[in-house]
């Protein structure tokens, strides 16, 4: 027990779990990150990065073998970073209302693969629930966040314009990524007919200039493979590497975790239980701090797992409500169009 206690565990690599690993070494903490797929080392473990189109043997499509491994996954991967994403036949899970479950199990999680839109919420968001009577009023406003909000970004490195819009405010940015000839065309005509309407540049954790030994951004729409140029945040180019820069990181990969252990004398979580993905052998680890950081459903799913005399439908469960209303997240919504000129 001595030689497997640590300050704090921290269960997933992902954006979260990576930040989460960043702040507890920096603050001295020896931390253990647990991460259920296998390692994925900075730039050398991006394979794909410098392919060429022809260089596949299907020019990036999925062969018909792997499009039913992936009849789900295969809608936001291709030959080129399928290895970032799970095979669905292994990992199937059950459709009683059809949905999309993405995932994907390597140290990085979906920071390799995830959109990088940032965009900060505003009162307009915060007050929604109270002012059309639906739901639980926020217990923050915007105030409340924006240090944070500022903190983040800072040390991520959002692309983006200031526009003084109130529903959606501004925050700390690089310069934006410059709009190409249609783009400025349509920003122009919009802003010509429209009073109430603006095209402004999208934000995103691109870099547009260094930052820390990063960057920038190439501008080659590849960031799906993982970026050699570090010009997008990831926890691989950015809180992994400075968690481990600290002295105070152990990283454990192949690692999957089975439950949260709960000492019901005193009250309060101790460690957690893995399985070892590769031995299957399984393993206790303890600290006095634990973060799930698991997305969604992988983080409801240890709890629910997380069975005690105290919590017997699951840690942290005595409403019951654990693994109930998740809301689904959007995807590729918008419009588009063609111009003849």
């Amino acid at each position: 027990m001595l030689k497997n206690t640590y300050d704090a565990i921290v269960v997933g690599s992902g954006i979260s779990g990576g930040w989460a690993a960043k702040e507890l070494t920096e603050g001295g903490l020896k931390t253990l990150v647990l991460e259920r797929g296998g390692n994925v080392e900075h730039i050398t473990d991006y394979k794909t990065a410098w392919k060429h189109p022809w260089e596949f043997k299907y020019r990036s499509h999925l062969s018909n073998k792997e499009l039913k491994e992936r009849p789900i996954q295969s809608s936001h991967c291709d030959d080129t970073d399928k290895h970032f994403y799970v095979k669905d036949t292994d990992h199937p899970y059950i459709q009683v209302k059809p949905f999309k479950w993405i995932r994907g199990y390597q140290v990085g999680g979906r920071s390799l693969t995830w959109g990088r839109q940032c965009y900060r919420f505003s009162d307009l968001d915060f007050e929604a629930n109270k002012n059309d009577g639906h739901g639980v009023d926020w217990p923050i406003r915007y105030d409340d966040l924006v240090k944070w909000y500022d903190y983040v970004e800072d040390y991520v490195g959002i692309s983006g314009s200031s526009e003084s819009l109130s529903q959606l405010p501004d925050g700390v940015f690089l310069p934006p990524i410059p709009m190409n000839a249609i783009e400025l065309h349509l920003k122009e005509k919009v802003r010509n007919e429209y009073s109430d309407r603006v095209i402004i540049n999208g934000r995103v954790a691109n870099l547009t200039v260094p930052k820390k030994g990063r960057g920038p951004c190439q501008y080659r729409n590849l960031c799906s493979r993982g970026c050699p140029f570090s010009g997008y945040f990831s926890s691989n180019s950015s809180t992994l590497l400075d968690a481990h820069e600290t002295g105070n990181l152990t990283l454990r990969a192949n690692s999957v975790v089975k439950e949260v252990i709960y000492d019901d004398l005193q009250k309060k979580a101790i460690g957690v239980v893995i399985i070892d993905a590769i031995t299957k052998e399984e393993i206790s680890y303890y600290a006095k701090i634990i973060f799930l950081n698991a997305s969604t459903i992988a983080t409801t799913a240890i709890l629910l797992n997380s069975v005690s005399p105290s919590f017997p439908n699951g840690l942290g469960n005595s409403s019951g409500q654990i693994g109930h209303n998740l809301m689904d997240h959007v995807v590729n919504e918008g419009s588009f169009g063609t111009y003849d000129g």
